[in-house]
């Protein structure tokens, strides 16, 4: 007895159509919904203007090594240093510290019992002067 070998043609059990084309409805799916969060997110995050209130829990960050202090008290008198200065002279006299560097970081101390208003003036007349980048200063919180 040998061994007989099948010689006829051969019969596929299954009869599958080849698909080449990539199913692209789920990741239509996804960039739909991530499309919807970013356009809830993005208006929330418009915000131009960092403020750090008067208490601040967190570490702080290691001073620069000769830092520009801009500081207005409770009664309306405004310091760059330890100068006193009057805000129709406050650009002149930064620039003249600064030597016209307007990438000099300034940070503005304010009194807690000074008004918003104040502090936007001073602010802004910084801001015209040329410089963007205003911090400002919180005390630290004590722990109790």
């Amino acid at each position: 007895m040998g061994i007989q070998f099948n010689s006829g043609p051969m019969v596929k059990r299954h009869n599958y159509q080849q698909n080449a084309e990539m199913n692209i409805t789920p990741f239509v799916d996804v960039m739909l919904v991530l499309l919807i969060i970013f356009m809830v997110a993005a208006p929330l995050a418009t915000v131009d203007v960092p403020v750090d209130l008067p208490s601040n829990s967190a570490t702080a960050s290691p001073p620069p090594t000769d830092p520009v202090y801009v500081s207005v008290q409770a009664d309306g008198l405004l310091f760059v240093q330890e100068q006193e200065v009057l805000l129709s002279e406050l650009s002149a006299l930064v620039l003249g510290i600064t030597g016209s560097d307007r990438e000099t970081r300034l940070f503005l101390r304010g009194d807690q019992a000074v008004d918003y208003g104040t502090l936007m003036r001073v602010m802004n007349t910084l801001q015209k002067t040329g410089y963007t980048r205003i911090s400002l200063v919180a005390s630290e919180e004590l722990e109790p």
